[in-house]
């Protein structure tokens, strides 16, 4: 148990030296570093902050270089995906139109000329009807 509660140690303080490298809007996006091998790992939750913290590679291998014990030969930045069972944000619902809408989509659809126009109008109304469950 000795060597977990040392892990879990020296995962804080790479991630405490990481954090005080970058800007502060930047180092409260940094989840969890953890150093496997040669590398050095940097978990967020965005691609968008993983690509900012992309430009700091050598600022922040050259933070942690003092103290670790091997030397780190690269960084790269992971995103925390859903599956870890971590959502950090609330998942959006789609916006489907009304019945009447739906109606008016298949009805004007039905006086189309244009055959391909026509069966694709078809297909939105009747998948529209079937995701608002009024089947």
């Amino acid at each position: 148990m000795a060597y977990f509660y040392s892990q879990i140690e020296q995962q804080k303080q790479v991630l405490q030296y990481v954090q005080a490298v970058l800007p502060e809007p930047l180092a409260k996006q940094v989840r969890y570093c953890l150093i496997k091998e040669k590398n050095l790992l940097i978990y967020t939750d965005s691609a968008a902050w993983a690509s900012q913290l992309r430009f700091y590679n050598n600022a922040i291998l050259a933070a942690i270089a003092p103290f670790t014990r091997t030397s780190i030969e690269s960084m790269q930045v992971k995103i925390i995906a859903e599956q870890t069972g971590l959502v950090l944000r609330s998942h959006r619902k789609a916006n489907l139109p009304s019945e009447e809408k739906i109606a008016v989509i298949r009805n004007d659809s039905l006086n189309i000329t244009d055959d391909q126009l026509k069966l694709a109008l078809l297909r939105l109304s009747a998948t529209l009807e079937r995701l608002s469950g009024n089947t």
